[in-house]
Protein backbone atom coordinates (compact mmCIF):
# COMPACT_ATOMS: atom_id res chain seq x y z
CA UNK A 1 0.00 0.00 0.00
CA UNK A 2 1.03 3.60 -0.79
CA UNK A 3 1.69 5.95 2.33
CA UNK A 4 -0.61 8.10 0.35
CA UNK A 5 -3.70 5.79 0.67
CA UNK A 6 -6.41 6.68 3.75
CA UNK A 7 -7.78 3.52 5.03
CA UNK A 8 -11.05 2.85 6.86
CA UNK A 9 -8.93 2.90 9.98
CA UNK A 10 -7.59 5.84 9.69
CA UNK A 11 -11.01 7.54 8.77
CA UNK A 12 -12.57 5.92 12.12
CA UNK A 13 -9.59 7.38 14.34
CA UNK A 14 -10.43 10.97 12.67
CA UNK A 15 -14.26 10.73 13.56
CA UNK A 16 -13.03 9.58 17.01
CA UNK A 17 -10.53 12.41 17.13
CA UNK A 18 -13.28 14.91 16.37
CA UNK A 19 -16.22 14.03 17.40
CA UNK A 20 -15.65 12.75 20.41
CA UNK A 21 -17.22 9.23 20.07
CA UNK A 22 -15.71 6.12 21.16
CA UNK A 23 -13.30 4.17 18.83
CA UNK A 24 -15.50 1.37 18.21
CA UNK A 25 -18.62 3.77 17.86
CA UNK A 26 -16.14 5.85 15.07
CA UNK A 27 -16.07 2.44 13.40
CA UNK A 28 -19.85 1.49 13.28
CA UNK A 29 -20.31 5.28 12.37
CA UNK A 30 -18.08 5.24 9.27
CA UNK A 31 -19.52 1.18 8.36
CA UNK A 32 -22.89 2.55 8.30
CA UNK A 33 -22.51 5.43 6.23
CA UNK A 34 -20.00 3.80 4.26
CA UNK A 35 -22.65 0.96 3.98
CA UNK A 36 -25.83 3.20 3.03
CA UNK A 37 -23.80 4.82 0.17
CA UNK A 38 -22.74 1.32 -1.36
CA UNK A 39 -26.46 0.04 -0.66
CA UNK A 40 -27.73 3.33 -2.45
CA UNK A 41 -25.21 2.85 -5.48
CA UNK A 42 -26.18 -0.49 -5.52
CA UNK A 43 -30.25 0.10 -5.82
CA UNK A 44 -28.97 2.71 -8.89
CA UNK A 45 -29.84 5.69 -7.05
CA UNK A 46 -27.35 8.62 -7.37
CA UNK A 47 -25.65 9.37 -4.33
CA UNK A 48 -24.64 13.19 -3.40
CA UNK A 49 -22.52 14.51 -1.10
CA UNK A 50 -22.61 18.54 -0.73
CA UNK A 51 -19.10 19.97 -1.45
CA UNK A 52 -17.25 16.86 -2.00
CA UNK A 53 -18.92 15.30 -5.31
CA UNK A 54 -21.53 12.78 -6.67
CA UNK A 55 -21.77 8.91 -7.16
CA UNK A 56 -24.04 7.55 -9.85
CA UNK A 57 -23.80 4.18 -11.55
CA UNK A 58 -24.34 4.22 -15.38
CA UNK A 59 -25.21 1.09 -17.28
CA UNK A 60 -22.68 0.74 -20.66
CA UNK A 61 -23.59 -1.45 -23.51
CA UNK A 62 -22.04 -3.97 -25.22
CA UNK A 63 -19.93 -3.00 -27.57
CA UNK A 64 -16.30 -4.79 -29.38
CA UNK A 65 -13.33 -4.41 -27.73
CA UNK A 66 -9.88 -6.19 -29.25
CA UNK A 67 -7.37 -8.64 -27.89
CA UNK A 68 -4.34 -6.38 -27.76
CA UNK A 69 -1.64 -8.97 -28.64
CA UNK A 70 -3.92 -10.96 -30.94
CA UNK A 71 -6.29 -8.29 -32.89
CA UNK A 72 -8.74 -10.91 -32.10
CA UNK A 73 -12.14 -9.13 -31.74
CA UNK A 74 -13.74 -9.85 -28.47
CA UNK A 75 -17.21 -8.99 -27.37
CA UNK A 76 -17.34 -6.93 -24.29
CA UNK A 77 -20.95 -7.47 -22.49
CA UNK A 78 -22.91 -4.58 -20.99
CA UNK A 79 -22.04 -3.95 -17.30
CA UNK A 80 -22.93 -1.44 -15.19
CA UNK A 81 -19.69 1.19 -13.83
CA UNK A 82 -19.65 3.56 -11.00
CA UNK A 83 -18.90 7.37 -11.63
CA UNK A 84 -17.61 9.76 -9.24
CA UNK A 85 -17.98 13.58 -10.53
CA UNK A 86 -15.65 16.07 -7.80
CA UNK A 87 -18.00 19.34 -6.41
CA UNK A 88 -16.31 22.28 -7.75
CA UNK A 89 -15.00 23.19 -4.40
CA UNK A 90 -13.43 19.85 -4.03
CA UNK A 91 -11.87 21.05 -7.78
CA UNK A 92 -10.74 23.62 -6.24
CA UNK A 93 -9.18 22.62 -2.92
CA UNK A 94 -7.29 20.17 -4.74
CA UNK A 95 -5.63 22.65 -7.31
CA UNK A 96 -5.01 25.36 -4.54
CA UNK A 97 -3.24 22.66 -2.55
CA UNK A 98 0.10 22.33 -1.95
CA UNK A 99 1.61 22.26 -5.33
CA UNK A 100 3.74 18.58 -5.87
CA UNK A 101 7.02 19.78 -7.76
CA UNK A 102 7.59 18.20 -11.06
CA UNK A 103 10.94 16.76 -12.31
CA UNK A 104 11.68 16.34 -15.45
CA UNK A 105 12.04 19.30 -18.85
CA UNK A 106 9.57 21.53 -18.82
Amino acid sequence: MSENTITRAQLSEAVYQEVGLSRNESADLLEAVLGEISGALARGEAVKISSFGSFSVRAKGQRVGRNPKTGEEVPILPRRVLVFRPSQLLKKRINDGPRVRRTGVA
